[in-house]
């Protein structure tokens, strides 16, 4: 009952696992991947500079201005789409769109505007409250570039990868445990970027 009854998390992502995938074009996504990623070095500088600024603005009036919303929302996004295409996920051999808006594509984000947002909240819930959340979030070690082979994802994706490579499958339940780490960790990156004051709540879910 507990589960029917429970309130959706302001942070919704998903993705859709493509069938077939390939099983050689993860060889070559980190090369395909090189023009997204220097796009999304400057859009993540941006990302922490407009957070500085929603800082103050959420400090003094208690509102995340929405413009500055609208564009972070996009950097997660598309942040997201080119994990779920490269070693994130490997989930989709579909390009990802240069855009920060939502497309028709397997991987999507999406975070609910907040109307109004806690002024004194906003001292402490990036660095103090969501240090638990960081240790964790650590162990999964999601990213967006080559796997580092640190963290419980890397591994995952590298035997996804394996197992692509001789069966042309992506074995469901990792597919499934990793998306569930992505979407953790997007969480807690929301919270954290001021995005939202709901906790992020400790548990994997579909």
């Amino acid at each position: 009952m507990a589960e029917a009854t429970r309130a959706a998390y302001p942070v919704t992502l998903t993705g859709n696992l493509d069938e077939p995938p390939s099983r050689w074009l993860f060889f070559f996504k980190w090369l395909l991947l090189v023009p997204h990623l220097i796009i999304l070095l400057f859009l993540w500088v941006a990302f922490a500079v407009l957070t500085i600024f929603a800082f103050f603005a959420i400090l003094f009036t208690g509102r995340y201005p929405r413009g500055m919303f609208d564009f972070n929302v996009g950097v997660l996004r598309w942040t997201w789409r080119v994990s779920f295409y490269g070693y994130g996920m490997l989930g989709t051999d579909k390009y990802p769109p240069f855009s920060l808006d939502s497309r028709d594509y397997p991987a999507n984000l999406e975070i609910a505007y907040p109307e109004r947002l806690h002024r004194g909240l906003v001292l402490v819930k990036w660095w103090l409250l969501a240090l638990p959340h960081y240790v964790v979030v650590s162990i999964f070690g999601v990213g967006i570039g080559p796997p580092e082979g640190g963290g419980l994802a890397n591994v995952l994706v590298f035997f996804a990868a394996i197992a692509l490579l001789f069966t042309g499958k992506y074995p469901p339940d990792m597919f499934r445990l990793v998306i569930q780490m992505n979407r953790w960790t997007l969480r807690v990156g929301a919270y954290a970027a001021l995005m939202t004051d709901e906790y992020p709540p400790f548990r994997l879910e579909d």
